[in-house]
């Protein structure tokens, strides 16, 4: 049985309890509030960080991690016994996450075998597939396996979310496909995706309630699914729209996500949205 150690990044959005029962390694992003810098998941919490958020008259921006931060869980993995580490990243298209990746695992070489899969996702889409992967590691799946199955599952994950401001997209340069809502965001609330690993827009409507069953009705079109989590940035909406997925099929139990500071920066407060993967 192979011993292969599953990396990600702090985009994922992933429970912790969840992160620590199947032993997968976090590689934080920073996160500024003007000349204040904090680590993602270490000395931020998602609470903290939404909260920072409603106080300050900055907007957060991120950083990605230094490829010195991928090599020190490169090493760790090897230092404790891995074979192998598989590196599951948010889209290359949104960060340079993944280039650090790469860069790192270039310096370790010989060492340990490393695989970097750029996922073109982020947030619980990205969640989801190192939780799917993940499981398969504690299998004792090779890393080879574990990688063509990563590759498989990248177009059966997705998310869809509604945004409450399109400011702090817009000013962290993420809006790509969703320039167009610029203008109209007092009209509507919009909705973003991820479409080959970039924002897009998704739709608009005229109220949250809307926009909500619209989040619904997109997520509905890939049942029946693998995997569901709803994931939101201090959301009032989160119960109703626990509610109004909660009958879609799925093989494995509702997940509830807070959304970090990584994702959370770029889709600003009140976000929410359903993550899912299909079967």
């Amino acid at each position: 049985m192979a011993n292969v150690r599953v990396i990600s990044d702090s985009s994922c959005d992933l429970p912790e309890e969840l992160v620590r029962r199947l032993d997968i390694e976090i590689v934080s992003l920073s996160i500024r509030f003007g000349d204040e810098e904090f680590t993602d998941r270490v000395d931020l919490t998602p609470a903290e960080f939404w909260a920072k958020c409603k106080a300050s008259k900055t907007l957060p921006a991120t950083a990605a991690p230094s490829p010195g931060s991928f090599q020190g869980a490169y090493e760790s993995a090897l230092a404790s016994g891995c074979d192998g580490v598989i590196v599951l990243t948010l889209s290359a298209a949104l960060s340079a996450t993944h280039q650090a990746a790469v860069i790192a695992s270039e310096a370790v070489a010989g060492k340990i075998a490393v695989r970097v899969v750029d996922s073109q996702a982020a947030s619980m889409a990205l969640g989801l597939l190192v939780l799917d992967v993940a499981e398969m590691a504690q299998t004792g799946a090779s890393l080879e396996e574990l990688v063509e199955h990563a590759e498989a599952l990248i177009s059966k994950v997705g998310v869809i979310a509604m945004l409450d401001t399109l400011e702090h997209l817009v000013k962290g340069g993420r809006v790509g496909g969703a320039r167009a809502l610029i203008g109209q965001v007092l009209a509507i609330k919009p909705l973003i995706e991820l479409r080959n690993g970039v924002v897009a827009e998704a739709g608009r409507q005229r109220t949250r309630a809307k926009a909500l069953a619209a989040i619904t009705a997109v997520v509905r079109t890939h049942a029946p699914l693998r995997r569901m989590a709803v994931v939101h940035g201090d959301s009032n909406e989160l119960k109703a729209l626990e509610a109004l997925v909660a009958d879609i099929p799925t093989e494995f139990a509702l997940i509830v996500a807070d959304m970090g500071p990584t994702v959370g920066t770029h889709g600003g407060p009140g976000i929410i949205g359903v993550a899912w993967l299909e079967t």
